[in-house]
């Protein structure tokens, strides 16, 4: 893949993610498209039942400002990092801050959790959201997950949920992910693979279905490979075949969930 082609796929997925930051009426999956999907003509009200659907408990769904949750993501990937009191979060494209402020409950006052989006709306949307929750650990900064605005060295853990499958350079994810670790911090995230070969007219697709999280996609083999190449160690990637379950809506008619699946993926750095 060109650089002219990664960089049409950045600025792809960051104009559909600016118009949702935008779009208060919007609700579903990031994996959605606009001309199929069966509830983007859904109210606000709805983003609660689509996250209860991936994971989160009420209590978390009632415990952010309103706008940060925006019935986007694959999974609940605060909840399967076992955050402590006082350590470093980053949330790779964090959207309007749903996961940040989760963790920042988890982390408390002595810790510090940073969101990092490439969509300057999102990232306007979750510091509004973060004054308006008078979130004072939090922190939220535009920029790439290839490219992360953090210095080395000085994070603990790191969250993300249904974003690295849209970078067109996923090693370097990795590699920058690993750099701003802390020796024996880690990764837990939630993502889309594949568990199959995806049919070339879904592959191809880069304008709806790569920003909706489906084309992007790689194979679980293929992420191992990426995380041991960049560093990482004890690394887990444990396919959640009960996703199935919501992923069939992503794209009507295509029998998707024969060819994703929602996977929990975790890692460590020595």
């Amino acid at each position: 893949m060109n650089q002219v082609t990664k960089d049409q796929i950045r600025q792809n997925v960051r104009n559909r993610y600016k118009q949702v930051a935008v779009q208060e009426s919007y609700a579903g999956s990031c994996c959605q498209t606009d001309t199929q999907a069966t509830s983007c003509c859904s109210t606000p009200s709805d983003f609660n039942s689509i996250s209860s659907k991936l994971g989160y408990s009420n209590d978390e769904l009632s415990a952010v400002p309103e706008g940060a949750n925006l019935g986007l993501g694959c999974g609940n990937p605060q909840a399967i990092a076992s955050l402590k009191p006082g350590e470093v979060v980053l949330d790779l494209g964090s959207g309007g801050g749903f996961d940040c402020f989760l963790a920042a409950r988890q982390v408390g006052e002595t810790g510090k959790v940073i969101g990092v989006d490439m969509t300057p709306e999102m990232v306007s949307r979750a510091r509004n959201n973060a004054t308006r929750g008078e979130y004072s650990n939090t922190d939220f900064r535009l920029g790439e997950i290839e490219h992360l605005p953090v210095a080395d060295n000085t994070v603990d853990v790191i969250i993300s949920n249904c974003v690295i499958n849209l970078s067109p350079d996923k090693q370097q994810v990795f590699n920058d992910s690993f750099r701003v670790l802390k020796s024996g911090g880690r990764l837990a995230i939630s993502d889309i693979v594949t568990t199959a070969v995806l049919p070339s007219e879904i592959k191809n697709d880069l304008d709806e279905l790569y920003s909706g999280c489906i084309s992007g996609a790689s194979s679980i083999s293929e992420i191992y490979t990426m995380l041991q190449q960049s560093g990482y160690t004890d690394i887990s990637i444990e396919p959640k075949d009960e996703s199935k379950a919501f992923i069939k809506d992503w794209v009507q008619g295509s029998n998707i969930e024969d060819y994703i699946v929602s996977a929990v993926i975790k890692a460590s750095k020595p």
